[in-house]
């Protein structure tokens, strides 16, 4: 008797590629709504002795392949994705290089606990009830974190992040469509432009329905300040001295027991769904230079999805010509799938693509 063709669907389900087809598998993850492309094999070799020389590789040598995971039809316009490397010293338990859509950052909190609740899950390391400390070196710098795990689940990670400093408090900038814009400038493993709605008295909110205004009044405020603000030089390394995004802060809260809501609108144009680890940590430099906190003291701040990182400082350092602070950001991921991407030579449009 033939076989019909959907008898062939249930029987054939594995696609084989050819050997010239570059195969690289991913275990896809979101902390707070925001997504993380783990990538875990196939990628090439990166040279290098530092995750910042791996990083500088990877972007001369094989920046189509993050287009092709991060852009379209693989991808889209807000995907964010990681590579694991060999940590910078014996220290360390390995490194981590980021990427989206314009390219690669420095740091990436919602990353951290993504991928610190992999390690966990995967049995990376020997996973112990209470925190599993993870020694992670990302480009800016050694992130220490903290899995909670309880009865064999994981219950949250928490991370200490790299000295965390205040660039400039109450900064204005005109802003084409929005006039006179006060903001502050500071560092969390990444330079970010903190901009309170309501002091601003903006015409939107931080809600999802504004997303559209979110995006193009961030990316507006961005360039005005990148034009503007001639010190966002870190103090140690070329390679960090620039402006990742904007970051809009409001105190209306959806969540109970919520401090203020943060929404970040980094890279080009990306929007973070979570309420941004790094971000956070420059939130904490900035409410302790204000003497809004104490250390110790905890702040929840929700994301334009609802999800809460739980926020406080833990000790305060001299680094460079900054009083820093050393941050600590609390959340939890989810894993949510796993891919084998496929590169077909032959593809017009292997590279990927984006529309917005």
């Amino acid at each position: 008797m033939p076989k019909t063709t959907f008898q062939n669907i249930v029987r054939k389900t594995q696609f084989t590629p050819p050997e010239n087809w570059l195969q690289i598998k991913t275990i896809d993850m979101h902390t707070g709504g925001e997504p993380l492309r783990v990538i875990v094999n196939g990628f090439p070799e990166l040279k290098g002795n530092s995750v910042l020389e791996y990083r500088r590789y990877c972007k001369e040598h094989y920046d189509e392949l993050r287009t092709a995971l991060m852009f379209e039809p693989r991808g889209h316009a807000d995907m964010y994705g990681c590579i694991l490397l060999p940590a910078n010293d014996s220290e360390g338990d390995f490194g981590i290089i980021f990427l989206h859509n314009e390219g690669y950052s420095t740091m990436c909190g919602h990353a951290i606990i993504a991928i610190s609740t992999l390690a966990v899950k995967m049995k990376w390391i020997n996973v112990k009830e209470g925190d599993n400390i993870l020694k992670i070196d990302a480009p800016c710098g050694r992130i220490t974190s903290y899995t909670k795990v309880v009865n064999g689940k994981v219950m949250h990670v928490r991370f200490h992040c790299v000295p965390s400093f205040v660039v400039s408090l109450d900064t204005s900038v005109e802003v084409p469509g929005l006039g006179n814009v006060t903001y502050d400038l500071a560092y969390g493993g990444a330079f970010y432009a903190y901009v309170d709605i309501a002091k601003n008295n903006f015409d939107f909110d931080l809600n999802p329905e504004s997303y559209r205004s979110i995006i193009s009044q961030g990316m507006e405020i961005k360039k005005a300040v990148i034009h503007t603000h001639k010190n966002i030089i870190h103090p140690f390394e070329k390679d960090l001295s620039f402006l990742y995004g904007t970051i809009f802060i409001d105190n209306t809260k959806q969540v109970s027991g919520a401090d203020s809501r943060n929404v970040c609108v980094f890279a080009e144009g990306e929007v973070d769904r979570s309420p941004t680890g790094s971000g956070v940590s420059g939130r904490m430099a900035i409410h302790k230079k204000r003497k809004e906190i104490e250390i110790g003291q905890t702040m929840n701040i929700e994301s334009i999805t609802n999800s809460v990182f739980k926020a406080s400082v833990i000790s305060e350092v001299d680094y460079g010509i900054y009083k820093a602070v050393i941050p600590q950001v609390e959340g939890t991921a989810y894993i949510t799938g796993m891919q084998t991407f496929i590169i077909d030579p032959d593809d017009p449009m292997k590279d990927g693509f984006i529309l917005r």
